[in-house]
This record gives structure tokens, C-alpha cells and sequence, in this order.
């Protein structure tokens, strides 16, 4: 993955949800190449008939983060148990560097996959650590010829520094689509049945097990504390739970957007993907007002202040169907009322993801932005932002951080800007998901279309600054409880 350099700005012309003519200062980013590396000829060991087989994609070639995605297939004609298997991962790592494991998304769940650093017994010009990938009982088991689905894993330098791919062993820089990879290794019940392993190093063997405990565990997060977390476990925007559990699903009119569209409840849908159920938002048009279905999911309870708020959500840069073109904007944002024009006591904190631009910007653009105070007309901004152009099309780790000094935000857990204490709440706030249009300028056909945006979970903490480690960490700890909603925010801060 390719590290964005976020810059900040301040003033008036900054993005927000109420004027689509607005200016902008433009900030320059920083974009590191990708690195590469040549392919390393391997071939399969253990039995000729492998108990299980390694399929790998690459999901960065970027230089802040290593993202090895795998499935692993059961190749063989009866039943394997996943507490059996383990799959290595080979790198050669940075001079004293240590590494954290996290998990993004996963069909088997990620509270239900390990990963643990180890040292290779025999060092290689291009191998002397591993990640090594278990699976809890929860995992359960794979029938003959079925598959875990996608893993989508990752791991990166404790202190975010840079890390360098480019002469990793286990590393495919071409490797963009799923296929069978023999640069990892499986073992099942001890036994290497599939890949191979750096020159001298047997995964099986008894030299080289993983340390214990790991030598780089993951940062376990701060325990108490009260919190909010959902996991859209319902069955339909009607589901008398969401009530319960302090939602409202938006029908009432008025902005942001197009003057005179719908906000549609019945377009707010909740389905499985894999393991995890998924709140979706589709938002509509076929180029007028009338046609125009907008999509809001908010708290009732404006009772979020200062802590951790986390949110895994994914856009998308083309419509579902239809053509593309639409000036949309896709949120996850915190929010309270704005009692007069230019009252100091506003705040709100923003995710905004432009697919195909908007607000002076031609293309896609992924702001973040911190306010203090607006007033709406004449225009009038006061805030702090910064600013990504290029393509968020997927799913991402959305993190921002309130504590009493500073506005932190972080994307797929990177920093990607942080905004001064001038801009810090006085008020609690909602939480909120959006996805709306700036106004049917973007694309003026007629032909109905529509584009979805999807939220797997929230997470708010209050009063606790996590790491996006120890979000993952809390989040995975929510699932293996088998616990789909908590709220224990008080309702006065």
C-alpha cells in the first residue's frame, strides 16, 4: 500500500455538506511508487495429493503495509479441521523492526484467524521472519474441495514506518487475482503438505515454531470504558430493533443534496456477507429532483463526544447500474446542531468520499475534515481538512480520534491527518451515515441509476484514544462474544 501524505487547510471554501459552488485550496500529495520484485520459481511439497493448497493475492505493493490475502482449499476427499492448519507467510525484515498482524475482513470472521511472528531458523537473502496464520475452533471446518473464502490480512511496523516488499519471499507484486501459490506454505497437524519454504527452513520442523508468546502481539485494547458498537444485525429498515437500539432511519425531508429529493428508508437494506451482516445505503436518480431517493442512517441520542468513533465502510466508485457520472458524496460523520450562524459551540467531524468529484473537484477525492463553525448564507467556513485524490473504491477502516489536544484520522489504519485542538468539540454530537447527491449537474441522463454504499460495523469509545489495532482488536472481541450490538454511553457527557 502506498502511504498518502495528507495535508491540512483551513478557512473559508472548505468541504462540507451544504453548498456544492464552493472553493477549495488544493493540497498536493506525495504518492510512493509501488515497489516490485521478480518471481522466484517454487514447487509444491509433501504429498502428491496435498490435504490442502494456498491460494494468495496481493492487495498493496505500497511500502507502509503488507497486505498477503489467501484462501486456503481442501484438496483432499474427506473433512479438514481448521485448528489443524497453519499457512506461513516469509518477508525479510527491517533492521529492528517488530510487526503487528490485523485482520480486515474475513468470510470465516476475523475473531476466528491468528496471526503470530516467527524467526526463520535459517535467514535467506530473502526470508528471515514469518507471519504464520491459524484458525481458532471457530473456524471450524472445510469440507473436500471447499475453500475459507477471502482473508484479507495484512501487517505493518509497529511504529508505521516504511517496509519494503520489493525482497520479501512470499511477496507476488503481479499477483492481482487469487491463484494457487507456492511461495506459502501449509502445514496440517505439524505436516507441510503444500509450498515451499525458504532454503533450509521446514515449516513442519521442529527449529523454527512460531515464538510464544508471538514476538510482536497485537496491542490488546484498554479494557472498561463505556462503548457503542453495532453490527447492522437486522432484518429490514422496519425492524423494531433498530428503534430500540437508537437508530433512526431517515425519512423526513430537507438537505443536504438536491433540492426536493426523497430520503428514502425503504433503499436502507441489511444482508450477510460471509460472516458479518452489512448495512447498505443505495441512493438513486434518473437526473430530476422528483426521481432523486437520498439515504441517512443517525443516532437518536446526541451524546458522542471525545473518544475513539471507527466504522468499516465501502464505496464505490460506478453505479450498481445505470451510468456513471453523479456528483455523490459517501460519509461517516459526527455531528451536532448549529444553533445560529457562526456559533462557536458547533462541531462535526467528516468522512467524505467524492467518487466522481464535486465542489470544483473533477475526480475522485476522499476528504477529512475537522469544523469549528459555518454560516450558510452568505457562506462561511470555518474548518480544518485534508484531502486524498485517488480511488477509495472498496471496503476501508475508517478511524478518527478525539482526545482533549487534537482531531486524529486514520484510513486502513494509516494516519492520514491530523487537525488542531482549535477545532475540538464543546457540545456532544450523532453518529451518522450519509450518501446523497451534490446536486444532477455530474451526469444529466434521464436513465435511472443507482450507487450503493455499504457499513459493516460502528464503534464509538468513549473518552479512550485506541489505535486502529486495538480497534480491530475490540471489534474482534464484540464478534467472538457473539455480541452484534452494545451501548453503555451515558446520555449526558
Amino acid at each position: 500500500m502506498t502511504r498518502q501524505d495528507s495535508s491540512a487547510t483551513e478557512g473559508t471554501g472548505t468541504p462540507g455538506r451544504r453548498s456544492a459552488g464552493r472553493l477549495r485550496t488544493a493540497v498536493a500529495l506525495g504518492v510512493a511508487a509501488g515497489l516490485g520484485c521478480a518471481a522466484l520459481t517454487a514447487v509444491p511439497a509433501g504429498a502428491a495429493d496435498p490435504t490442502v493448497k494456498v491460494q494468495y493475492r496481493q492487495s498493496s505493493t505500497g511500502s507502509d503495509q503488507a497486505e498477503p490475502w489467501f484462501k486456503v482449499v481442501n484438496t483432499s476427499g474427506s473433512s479438514v479441521a481448521l485448528t489443524g492448519v497453519k499457512v506461513r507467510y516469509y518477508f525479510r525484515a527491517e533492521a529492528g523492526a517488530s510487526y503487528t498482524f490485523a485482520c480486515s475482513w474475513a468470510v470465516k470472521g476475523c475473531a476466528n484467524i491468528t496471526g503470530t511472528f516467527g524467526t526463520l531458523a535459517h535467514p535467506t537473502a530473502t526470508a528471515d521472519r514469518y507471519l504464520e496464520i491459524g484458525f481458532t475452533a471457530g473456524a471450524g471446518s472445510l469440507a473436500a474441495g471447499a475453500d475459507t473464502g477471502d482473508m484479507q490480512l495484512r501487517f505493518y511496523r509497529s511504529n508505521w514506518a516504511a517496509l519494503n516488499q520489493s525482497d520479501d519471499y512470499s511477496f507476488g507484486p503481479a499477483q492481482t487475482t487469487y491463484g494457487d501459490w507456492t511461495k506459502a506454505t501449509a502445514t496440517v497437524g505439524g505436516t507441510t503438505v503444500w509450498g515451499t519454504a525458504p532454503a533450509g527452513n521446514d515449516p513442519g520442523g521442529p527449529t523454527n515454531p512460531p515464538t510464544d508468546p508471538p514476538t510482536d502481539p497485537p496491542t490488546d485494547p484498554p479494557t472498561g470504558g463505556a462503548a457503542l458498537f453495532d453490527d447492522f444485525n437486522y432484518t429490514s429498515y422496519t425492524d423494531p430493533l433498530i428503534g430500540t437500539h437508537g437508530w433512526n432511519v431517515r425519512s423526513n425531508a430537507g438537505g443536504p443534496g438536491v433540492p426536493g429529493a426523497t430520503w428514502a428508508a425503504d433503499n436502507v437494506t441489511f444482508a450477510k456477507e460471509g460472516t458479518n451482516s452489512v448495512m447498505n445505503l443505495e441512493t438513486s436518480t434518473a437526473g430530476t429532483a422528483s426521481t432523486t431517493e437520498q439515504t441517512e442512517v443517525l443516532t437518536k441520542a446526541t451524546k458522542f463526544r471525545n473518544g475513539t468513533y471507527a466504522a468499516r465502510v465501502k464505496f464505490a466508485d460506478t453505479p450498481k447500474s445505470g451510468p456513471d457520472g453523479d456528483r455523490l458524496v459517501q460519509t461517516f460523520f459526527t455531528i451536532n446542531d448549529l444553533k445560529a450562524p457562526m456559533a462557536d459551540d458547533y462541531a462535526e467531524y467528516d468522512f467524505e468520499y467524492l467518487p466522481n468529484g464535486g465542489w470544483g473537484e473533477p475526480s475522485n477525492i476522499l476528504y477529512t475534515t475537522s469544523w469549528e463553525t459555518y454560516r450558510p448564507d452568505p457562506w462561511e467556513a470555518v474548518n480544518q481538512h485534508s484531502e486524498s485524490r485517488t480511488s477509495y473504491a472498496g471496503w476501508h477502516d475508517l478511524v478518527v480520534t478525539i482526545d482533549n489536544t487534537a482531531i486524529t484520522y486514520y484510513v486502513d489504519g494509516q494516519p492520514f491527518g491530523t487537525h488542531d485542538a482549535r477545532y475540538l468539540p464543546e457540545r456532544p454530537m450523532s453518529i451518522n451515515f450519509n450518501q446523497w447527491l451534490i446536486d444532477l449537474a455530474g451526469q444529466t441522463s434521464t436513465t435511472p441509476r443507482a450507487y450503493d454504499q455499504k457499513v459493516d460495523y460502528v464503534l464509538h469509545v468513549k473518552d479512550q484514544v485506541l489505535t486502529p489495532a486495538q480497534v480491530n482488536a475490540k471489534v474482534a472481541a464484540y464478534r467472538a462474544a457473539g455480541k452484534a450490538f452494545e451501548d453503555t454511553v451515558p446520555g449526558t457527557q
